[in-house]
């Protein structure tokens, strides 16, 4: 759930997965995140300063071309200037944007995306189905898309339409095209989005576009931009207001130095923290172990204490925000050390002096984790910590990054900690197919994959059934135990906006709404 709060920052010790500071990272591979600091209730007396002006950053050594863009700086002001097919909500569902409507032919495996008419770049030159079958074929080849569209085997254009198919069933694919749509210029690329890029040298400034083809009254006419290239700089600048808003991984890991009176709103997001299975060799082999393990993690604990309550529990592979949390099943996966004893019972071990153990030797896990990141280090030893007070031995390595990879490649682990951002259909493909992206456990299960097909294949209102067949399978034959999913967070000088109502890749959604100060 979204949560809006007060408050002083004062050192923020933590990594800032900054949106500002880095690109978006869609493909299913581990990502790096870090460490909590402290925060305090801020002084209700206490004066507060606002900016000039609602001032964004951008990086003037970087393009603003969004498909290449590397860059999470010149994306938050590039969330002004482009507009995708499709926009996520804030419960991670698309929503239609540049695209009217569309149908779906199974059979040929073939989308038909209607483009909304009306619409303009902000030279006035009318969007065209070329315009957005050029930009789709661009991004299946760039590194900030290419993941996420591997499973896209053509896009052509018709008359208003474009047409994508695909080499695999994927009824979701709507929820991966949030790309941005742009007109080639050979230079900076045009937009549909409601500002342009105006100015030259240190005077660069978004400006409203009269013709955008919403026909909204926006916020502002003009939002100055400030050349920031650091991220010490950028901290700097919000520090003394010269800039209005970040967005920050509150649980991240660099040393921010925020000082002053802010407000926060945290918006869900598809990175999981979960525990990983070796289901080739060990223990773990078994099913029921592996259903025990997911009744003896404190999933709560761990989203509320190192990650200061900017996550949600979840024990299910989808974000609780997504209207496919079926939260019925995730109450019977809670954590519950109790109901730990009956399956390991059943996979043949007896507890003696607290201690679970078979024909004389303990229950022994060996646990791995990154060691660059202290507050995903403490997680891992929360969750070890739950093991062990429920009766087996964990032995925890913590490991350099290089060290924990190479662990996981050669499958010298029963657990293993691991974060990934998941695509925004939530498709889990990397985790299930033998030789997948993330099955560094071995699981191999066909029961498993034809539901993943399955759920792949339903359409709409449709996929609720299949996903939750899917999600109650793998509880029975779980490939990993979901931790929770964490969430990220808007800061702004505190009464600075109101209706702030930020969504994953788009912190501006609703900006209309919004009311400047």
């Amino acid at each position: 759930m979204t949560k809006t709060k007060r408050i002083q920052i004062l050192c923020l010790l933590g990594a800032v997965a900054l949106l500002l500071s880095g690109c978006w990272t869609e493909a299913p591979v581990e990502s790096a995140n870090g460490l909590l600091g402290d925060q305090e209730p801020v002084d209700q007396q206490e004066e507060v300063i606002l900016p000039a002006a609602f001032t964004l950053p951008y990086d003037p050594d970087q393009t603003l071309d969004p498909v290449t863009c590397a860059d999470g700086m010149q994306q938050v002001a590039g969330s002004l200037i482009y507009e995708g097919l499709f926009r996520l909500d804030r419960q991670l569902e698309p929503q239609p944007w540049l695209c009217q409507s569309y149908t779906y032919d199974a059979a040929s495996l073939t989308y038909t995306f209607t483009l909304r008419s009306g619409v303009t770049f902000s030279d006035g030159s009318p969007l065209t189905a070329a315009d957005a079958a050029a930009t789709l074929r661009r991004a299946k080849s760039s590194q900030r898309y290419s993941a996420r569209l591997a499973h896209v085997a053509a896009v052509s254009a018709g008359d208003g339409v474009v047409i994508v198919t695909l080499s695999r069933p994927d009824s979701s694919l709507p929820a991966l095209l949030d790309i941005p749509i742009v007109k080639e210029t050979g230079g900076v690329p045009l937009g549909t989005g409601p500002y342009v890029l105006a100015g030259t040298g240190e005077n660069l400034a978004l400006e409203a576009r009269s013709d955008w083809w919403q026909g909204k009254a926006l916020p502002r006419d003009t939002i100055p931009l400030r050349a920031i290239q650091e991220a010490d700089d950028l901290i700097h600048a919000f520090d003394t207001r010269d800039i209005a808003l970040v967005s920050t991984d509150l649980t991240g890991t660099n040393a921010l130095g925020f000082s002053g009176s802010f407000a926060a709103v945290d918006y869900p997001t598809s990175t999981m923290l979960y525990v990983g299975f070796n289901t080739a060799d060990g223990p773990c082999r078994s099913a029921q172990v592996r259903q025990a393990l997911l009744r003896g993690f404190d999933r709560a604990a761990v989203s509320t204490a190192q990650f200061s309550r900017h996550a949600q529990p979840a024990a299910l592979p989808v974000s609780p925000a997504s209207p496919l949390y079926d939260e019925a099943l995730a109450q019977t996966l809670d954590y519950a050390p109790q109901a730990m004893e009956p399956l390991l019972t059943a996979a043949g071990y007896t507890r003696a002096d607290g201690v679970w153990q078979k024909e004389g030797r303990p229950l022994a896990l060996t646990f791995v984790a990154p060691n660059n990141n202290a507050d995903r280090l403490a997680a891992a030893e929360t969750l070890a910590a739950n093991l062990t007070d429920a009766g087996l031995e964990v032995e925890l390595r913590a490991l350099a990054w290089d060290d924990y990879l190479q662990a996981l490649t050669a499958g010298s682990f029963d657990l293993y900690l691991g974060e990934v951002r998941l695509t925004a259909d939530f498709d889990l493909t990397a985790f299930l197919t033998p030789g997948g992206a993330l099955n560094y456990g071995k699981y191999s299960d066909a029961g498993a994959l034809n539901r993943l097909s399955a759920f792949r294949a339903a359409v709409g209102q449709w996929r609720t059934e299949p996903a939750r067949q899917l999600y109650e399978y793998l509880a029975g034959q779980p490939p990993f135990a979901v931790i929770c999913f964490k969430n990220w967070s808007v800061l702004t000088q505190w009464s600075r906006i109101d209706g702030l109502t930020p969504a994953q890749q788009n912190i501006f959604h609703q900006f209309s709404d919004w009311k400047i100060t």
